[in-house]
């Protein structure tokens, strides 16, 4: 059980000191250091290392009757040595000594001695006879110093004014100065006649200061002092000498050397000269107290840096940040070794446990079965500790859960841990080293089978016979009802081999045991649970326990008083009872008259008493309010938790204002009063490790429930405290904020009569902790510098933990959803700390208890939720990556989720806050929709759906094969089980309106309205009306329709209706001619129309129950669907085979006239269902090959939309608003999503599983899919539509243009079709397209973009850009490509069978021919040459007369030219790259040639990715799998650089600034799926540093490619969408421009789903004919 990583996740996390001084000689001192010193390192530690920061000073408090006695102080020392992270003791020495203190206690002997020295001597004694009394029950016997009981000052009181009647005992003796006088004077003749040793003497002469510091730092290793301890001594010059002074120069001149020589004391002294007649003036003693603070702040960060530095250097283990479950595990360890301490009455049922685990053939769990407080979490703890010693010849593994201390004890989260420790303690290696199967990642995607299949496989495979597997789970029945019975459902049944389950469980939780016992049924000797009976401890053992903790707190009892005990042992025989009658009973004294009225009977008795004395002792204010914030936290509090927010609570602070001072400006509460309640409480309230922090927690839930019953009864209590708890971790009132807090003062006792003052409002610093979200730590020394800064950055897991807890509890479920679960700052931290499930399920549980719904912050939540586990294996991987991520996805669906417009401005926030990278300015439209996924876990595996139905209120109600029936309303499916009925098996539901029919296998049908649960009627006398005319059949439901407050029910194959009152009374049933097929109620109830087989449709009314008439259709095939128009009165019917028919109904009792037949067709195609969309007029028939679309208000048929290449529709919907059709097909796990204007499928909406699609349903706004095996996926209608509407082209993007960067930022798209598209950057949305009649196959735009040049079949078309305008279309040649000049003026049109002809662009006219053709042409940057290849020559030909006038040649070689570039920054030059590798500078004008560079012989410059900057400086010169290479012309070397997968695409930037490429993600090749890692990633890298400027995961195939000059990143995807990306760098100086264009596109933009672009149509006929060079002259 226990392993090293204990030590590294239990490291303390709290500085807490012990301000050791004389009280009355550094008040000064210690109010500066409260004040100034204090809250600086408290923020320092927290900010800095994440450490709280605590200050014990036991003389803190105003009113000395707070002081803690010796005994109280050496427990607070002792706590601050063993749990301090660092320095535990501060010491302040002064001017004075402080006067000798009287001893708590003397044991017997020794002051009978003293006594009777005294009395021989002559001094007066009496007073020391009558302070202390004599103790028997002490051990050994001795006389305690007897003390007033001290009541606490109500809030209000003066600090002068007494509480009670009573008078100090001191005073009443003589005083404390003359009992200190009489003690010294007795203890020195004790000396004198050698009774006592000088070194005992001076024991009764010491004061508080020298007391505490011997016993800090005396007889103690020199670890313990070694930087842990800090003294400051103020010395004075000129002092008298006094006795007093002898012993304040004993301990600085002598004690506290030899400790610095011994153990490195660090000791810091200063001197100070005053006159002999005046200690010290104020001036000096201010500017001592000044220096002072300085070099106590300066000393204790030295010391507490060190001690991290220490532990880092000595630490090996280092926490992986985010790893969860190594820290849950290693939190269980240490519960269980706190409760095993716990185990002194050795039980019986210890070898029970003993026997279980030795036998090896048994294969079913065993059950520990005990009531309340019977010690089960104990004994169980005890046997995992035992197990290695009981097992010494083998190695077991042991694993122990405490479900109901977890802060996660989900099943999936449980089963998720236990994956984890099986894989870590037996060395399970990944198969696939992938995070999705790796157990160290907790997928929020798998279900609950899932990881029942996983666990099974791990259980059956690790364990074995030399390492058998124990595990222990306790407290199974404190976790939920439902909670448990999935739980004990994802067991394997029976066990494997080697592996042995042990539960507790209470005998009262019926419902835990039930589940038990049916999956572990007992059908022999051999099955079932063996069960262990936890009976009450024996008396004898409880007596010898009470005996050994009285003992170790050195007390006893005597033999009067152990008969009280023994009765009260007795009366409760649980061991917690015995614990609690150790606290009372060590109160007693010998002289304590007890009855058997004097101790409580039964624990909750025994609680309450304990509180009752608790606030005696300490006050009810701060007990009550301290014990209630410490029960109803999530997790627990932390000391530090628990001091801020006493200090926050107005009662409690109430009570330490001084009313006759001025108001403070900062106070909190005394940190030793908290602590001495804390110590009172130990046993009960232990520490623990909770998310790497030390919190306080119950060991007994009854202590939990007491104070509920005691300080919480009444519910808004609880929500008070809810809700400071949630003001305090939302940091409220952290950083300096005042918190009102309102005084009532009372009258004063010399003010009799007198009015009370009104109430005053005063505003106090509490100083609490801050809570930010991440502490940003710093680098130590010793820590490696590879490490990420994000390594360094501690995580504020209290506030992710709490704080939503809190806000739920105290109904801020607004503040809840928009300031929490809307904010970037909380996803990022909840990721980083590995709580990514549980962010999700607070993101789709969030608000759900509240009672106003709010859909389009659900809709919100919905989306962030889906995103983010869609993109969860990179989010594992990569925690820091949420705003990047969250910017790709999100913009598409902006314009219909306005909620994210605040997250969305924190996204940008941040990705500015880091000075560089890339940003999202127009994201591409998205090919799926964020979905919520929901498994029926019914625990026993694989489940086969028979049957769903939806409600139109949004209910989905889903059969099993297993008999079972599943409900989801909107969270999560959840099987219906009806109360005070026995199990029932459903064969059949069905749907109509908000109504659900439900039918078992013994022939009983329940009808429920979906709105209430209660509300299940039976139908009854079911066997008259189901049977009809025929007695003697029981068919089954076909439908039921629900008219106004009947209830019509048809059956299979049966020519009848019956007819039911919605209360299940049973009325009649409707006859008909043939066999019923259809039903149909009229909008208001009063008519029903029944679709028969043979064609007939028979019409009722249903208040008379009555046949109105009936017709027949021209044919005799069966109708499917009656289909009513009121507005043109009349009814169409669908038959089986996809006919239409239609009726005029326009009056009521007489048959409907036949009007026409819309479809005819002779034989059945397999239709497969209809989807009926009233509002929109469109009837759609799905059939296998084919999907028809009708236009029912003129019926006629609309479109037609036809499988995909040999597959089959299974089923088809119009989504909500009729602009898409979903539908499914056959070997499809996902629904398909076409646009229906323009029959282009635009989404795949993915089930998250493998089986495909069963039924689709939609209901109000959210579509849903039910698959075969139990998979309930759900999209919102919403996000469908802002998806599927989204615009993009119709095929993939092959071409891209921008125009220059102006007022309006637009661009140019071409997919090859006849459509050109121009998009406006602001909108986000094609604002024109450019018609053609044939394909465009190229585009050119001018340089200053007023024209666009395409090039359709054997037309060339020019636009002018401003007006859309086709101002010439010219026919001639076979072009097959297009250029224009850099001046604008001038078209080049090529062709490599034909001329190429140069023409003037304003009026289409030819100004030469050139005859050759020239490969990878380009044109000058002056416009005068066109410069290309031809036969690997490098030809430049004339723009004016079209000859080739020069050539490139060169007298080194004559290789040939692979390639070359312009450059427009230096127009004279082109630069030529041959086949040797030599790269060479043409000055085209001169023909002189210059070679700049050679490549080495082995290296291949690639000609097709060929590029070269403006300028010259950067050249790109081959990809070569994932790396680029590229040559720096200007240092004359080749650069590299590698991506982190294969390169798809790259570019180049003109301004030689940066180098844009696209690759492969390499977590492809490692089986993840999800988008983010199976598609492409776009970089940018710096060309200068070669360093990276940012990433973004494009999430779809690119196709192409480019950057302009304003460093805009244009991406065209193979879906015809396109993406535009900013680059934004810190290093970048010129980037006014873009980030003004940024300003304006980054807003927030409507949904342009429905806006259509303006359509430029072609002239009819060519303008301009070119002749043919046969035609030519």
């Amino acid at each position: 059980m226990e392993g090293s990583v204990e030590g590294f996740f239990f490291r303390s996390h709290c500085v807490k000191v012990y301000l050791c001084s004389n009280p009355e000689d550094s008040m000064q001192e210690r109010r500066a250091l409260r004040e100034c010193v204090f809250p600086r390192l408290r923020e320092y530690c927290r900010h800095t290392h994440g450490l709280d920061f605590r200050v014990i000073d036991p003389y803190e408090a105003a009113d000395q009757r707070r002081w803690p006695e010796q005994q109280s102080r050496e427990h607070l020392l002792q706590a601050c040595r063993e749990s301090s992270h660092g320095p535990f003791l501060v010491a302040l020495l002064g001017q004075e000594y402080g006067p000798a203190c009287l001893p708590a206690q003397v044991e017997v002997a020794e002051f009978q001695q003293i006594l009777r020295t005294g009395q021989r001597a002559g001094v007066s004694t009496c007073g020391l006879e009558g302070a202390y009394v004599r103790d028997e029950n002490a051990t050994p016997p001795c006389f305690r110093l007897q003390r007033r009981a001290h009541t606490p000052r109500p809030p209000g009181a003066q600090p002068n004014e007494t509480t009670g009647d009573e008078d100090s005992l001191c005073e009443e003796t003589g005083g404390q100065e003359q009992l200190t006088e009489a003690l010294k004077a007795a203890v020195s003749r004790c000396v004198l006649e050698g009774l006592m040793t000088t070194e005992r003497a001076q024991t009764y002469c010491r004061s508080v200061l020298d007391m505490d510091l011997r016993f800090a730092l005396e007889n103690h290793p020199p670890d313990n002092i070694i930087n842990r301890c800090l003294v400051y001594v103020h010395k004075t010059s000129n002092r008298s000498s006094q006795r007093e002074d002898k012993l304040l120069s004993q301990l600085c001149d002598h004690f506290l050397p030899d400790l610095v020589t011994s153990c490195q004391l660090q000791v810091y002294t200063a001197t100070s000269e005053c006159d002999r007649r005046q200690r010290s003036t104020p001036p000096k003693k201010l500017s001592y107290v000044e220096e002072l603070c300085e070099q106590i702040h300066s000393d204790l960060r030295r010391l507490i840096a060190r001690s991290l530095t220490v532990e880092t250097g000595q630490q090996s283990l280092r926490c992986v940040p985010g790893d969860v479950l190594a820290g849950e595990r290693a939190e269980r360890r240490e519960l269980c070794s706190i409760f095993s301490r716990l185990y002194d009455v050795k039980r019986p049922e210890e070898e029970e446990v003993r026997k279980y685990l030795d036998q090896r053939d048994i294969r079913r769990p065993l059950l520990v079965v005990g009531g309340p407080c019977t010690g089960k979490t104990v004994l169980l703890s005890h046997c995992a500790r035992q197990v290695r010693s009981w097992l010494s010849d083998k190695d077991p593994e042991v694993i122990i859960f405490f479900t109901d201390l977890s802060i996660h004890s989900s099943p999936k989260h449980l089963l998720l841990s236990l994956m984890y420790q099986l894989s870590q303690s037996y060395n399970h290696p990944d198969p696939d080293h992938t995070p999705i199967t790796s157990p160290l990642y907790p997928n929020p995607n798998l279900s609950l089978p899932q990881l029942r299949h996983k666990l099974l496989c791990l259980l059956s495979t690790l364990p074995s016979s030399k390492r058998p597997l124990i595990l222990i789970l306790d407290g199974l029945n404190q976790v939920g009802r439902t909670s448990d019975a999935q739980i004990i459902q994802n067991l394997p049944s029976p066990l494997p081999p080697n592996v042995k389950l042990v539960l507790s469980v209470s005998p009262a939780q019926t419902e835990t045991l039930r589940a038990l016992k049916l999956h572990y049924p007992q059908s022999s000797a051999a099955d079932g649970c063996v069960c262990v009976e936890l009976e009450s401890a024996e008396r004898t053992g409880r007596v010898r326990m009470l005996a050994c903790l009285l003992s170790a707190s050195g007390r006893r009892v005597t033999s009067g008083q152990q008969a009280v005990v023994n009765q009260a042992l007795a009366s409760c025989p649980l061991t917690l009872y015995a614990r609690l009658l150790h606290t009372h009973t060590s109160l007693w004294s010998s002289a304590t008259e007890v009855t058997e009225l004097s101790l409580p009977v039964g624990v909750h008795s025994s609680i309450s008493a304990l509180l009752i004395h608790l606030e005696e002792k300490h006050g009810s204010t701060l007990v009550s309010v301290a014990l209630s914030y410490l029960t109803l936290s999530r997790a627990g509090l932390t000391e530090a938790e628990l001091t801020d927010l006493l200090s926050s609570h107005d009662d409690v602070l109430a009570g330490y204002v001084q009313q006759d001072e001025g108001p403070p400006s900062r106070f909190r509460v005394p940190e030793v009063d908290v602590e001495k309640l804390l110590l009172d409480l130990k046993g009960f309230l232990e520490k623990r490790t909770v998310a790497g922090a030390r919190v306080l927690f119950w060991v007994s839930r009854h202590f939990g429930l007491v104070v509920c019953k005691r300080y919480l009864k009444v519910v808004e209590a609880r929500v008070e405290f809810h809700s400071e708890m949630a003001d305090y971790f939302s940091d409220c009132w952290a950083y300096g904020r005042a918190k009102p807090l309102v005084i009532n003062p009372t009258t004063g006792p010399n003010q009799t009569g007198a009015v009370s003052n009104p109430a005053v409002k005063i505003y106090i610093d509490r100083q609490p902790h801050s809570q930010p979200y991440v502490f940003n730590t710093v680098q130590l020394p010793s820590c490696s510098s590879s490490f990420s800064s994000s390594e360094h950055s501690h995580i504020n897991l209290r506030k992710l933990l709490e704080l939503p807890h809190h806000l739920q509890k105290s109904n801020r479920w607004k503040e809840l959803r928009n300031g929490l679960l809307m904010s970037l700052g909380f996803h990022q931290a909840m990721l980083r700390a590995g709580l990514l499930g549980e962010l999700i399920c607070l993101l789709e549980e969030g608000g759900e208890k509240e009672g106003v719904s709010q859909p389009s912050l659900s809709r919100e939540r919905v989306l962030l939720a889906g995103m983010l586990r869609a993109s969860a294996c990179l989010l594992w991987s990569s925690p820091l990556e949420p705003p990047m991520v969250m910017e790709v996805k999100l913009h598409p669906f902006l314009g219909v989720c306005p909620g994210l417009e605040g997250y969305v401005r924190e996204v940008e926030q941040e990705r500015r806050r880091s000075g560089s990278g890339i940003r999202a300015v127009l994201s591409p439209a998205p090919s799926t929709v964020p979905s919520m996924r929901y498994v029926l876990e019914t625990g026993e595996g694989e489940c086969t759906v028979t049957d769903v139905a939806g409600t139109e209120c949004g209910t989905v109600v889903i059969s099993l094969g297993d008999g079972s029936v599943w409900v989801w309303k909107g969270s999560n499916v959840e099987e219906l089980i009806l109360t005070h009925e026995p199990k029932m098996c459903f064969v059949s539901v069905k749907n109509s309106g908000r109504f659900i029919l439900m039918t078992t296998q013994c022939n009983r049908v329940l009808l429920w309205d979906v709105k209430d649960l209660e509300t299940i009627q039976e139908l009854k006398d079911i066997g008259g009306l189901q049977s009809g005319p025929d007695q003697n059949t029981h068919p089954t439901v076909a439908g039921f329709v629900v008219c106004e407050d009947r209830v019509c029910v048809w059956w299979k194959g049966f020519n009848f209706l019956s007819v039911w009152g919605v209360q299940g009374e049973p009325l009649t049933y409707l006859q008909c001619q043939n066999t019923v097929t259809c039903v149909l109620s009229s909008p208001g109830g009063c008519l029903l129309y029944c679709g028969q087989e043979k064609g007939m449709v028979s019409m009722f009314d249903m208040k008379s129950c009555s046949l109105l008439a009936s017709c027949s259709g021209p044919t005799e095939n069966a109708f499917i669907s009656v289909i009513l128009s009121q507005d043109k009165k009349e009814m169409a019917c669908i038959d089986h085979i996809g006919n239409i028919f239609l009726w005029e109904t326009a009056i009521k009792g007489e048959e409907p006239s036949f009007i026409r037949e819309c479809y005819s067709r002779s034989c059945s195609t397999g239709i497969r269902n209809l989807d009926h969309s009233e509002d929109a007029h469109i009837l759609l028939v799905c059939e296998a090959q084919q999907i028809l679309l009708w236009d029912t208000h003129d019926w006629e048929q609309w479109d037609q939309f036809q499988a995909p290449q040999g597959r089959a529709f299974t089923q088809a919907m119009v989504s909500q608003d009729s602009h898409l059709l979903l539908a499914t097909v056959e070997a499809c796990p996902s629904v398909l999503v076409w646009r229906i204007t323009t029959g282009q499928c635009v989404l795949s909406l993915d089930t998250c599983t493998l089986s495909k699609p069963l039924t689709l349903l939609k209901m109000g706004s959210t579509h849903c899919a039910v698959t075969g095996n139990g998979s309930l996926t759900t999209w919102d209608s919403e996000l469908v539509y802002a998806a599927g509407m989204a615009p993009r082209m119709q095929a993939g993007v092959r071409q891209l243009l921008t125009e220059p960067m102006g007022e309006r930022v637009t661009f140019y798209v071409s997919d090859w079709s006849e459509t050109v598209w121009r998009w406006d950057l602001q909108t986000g949305s094609p604002e024109a397209m450019f018609l053609h009649d044939r394909p465009v196959e190229k585009l050119c735009l001018s340089p200053d973009g007023s024209h666009l040049v395409t090039l359709s079949g054997c037309n060339v078309y020019v636009w002018e850009c401003k007006t859309g305008k086709n101002l010439h279309r010219i026919h001639g040649g076979e072009a097959t490509d297009i250029m224009i000049t850099p001046n604008g003026n001038i078209g080049v049109c090529f062709s490599e069978h034909d001329l190429t002809r140069v023409w003037k662009l304003a009026t289409g006219a030819i100004v030469c021919n050139i005859h050759l053709y020239l490969k990878d042409a380009q044109i000058s940057t002056e416009s005068t040459f066109l410069i290309g290849l031809r036969r690997g020559d490098l030809l430049a030909a004339s723009l004016w007369s079209g000859s080739i006038s020069k050539r490139f040649s060169c007298s080194e070689c004559s290789e040939h030219v692979l390639a070359f570039r312009t450059l427009p920054e230096h127009p004279d030059f082109v630069m030529v790259m041959t086949a040797s590798g030599a790269l060479y500078t043409w000055r085209v004008a001169e023909e002189t040639v210059c070679r700049q560079f050679q490549l080495p012989p082995s290296f291949l410059c690639h000609p097709q990715v060929f590029q070269m900057s403006s300028d010259g400086s950067y050249a790109l010169l081959s990809i070569d799998d994932d790396v680029i290479t590229l040559l720096d012309f200007f240092s004359s070397r080749l650069c590299s650089v590698r991506a982190e997968g294969p390169v798809l695409k790259v570019c180049l930037d003109d301004t030689g600034h940066y180098v844009v490429y696209i690759s492969q993600h390499p977590a492809q090749n490692k089986g993840c799926t999800c988008d983010l890692h199976s598609e492409p990633v776009l970089t940018v890298v710096r060309l200068r540093d070669g360093s990276r400027v940012g990433r973004l995961c494009l999430c779809k195939m690119p196709l192409t490619l480019m950057i302009c000059k304003e460093f805009f990143v244009y991406v065209g995807f193979q879906d015809g969408s396109v993406g535009v990306y900013a680059i934004f760098d810190a290093t970048r100086t010129r980037r006014g421009a873009v980030w003004g264009k940024i300003n304006l596109t980054g807003l927030l933009r409507p949904c342009q789903c429905g806006s259509e672009p303006l359509t430029w149509l072609p002239l009819a006929t060519p303008s301009i004919t070119w002749l043919e060079p046969s035609q030519m002259v």
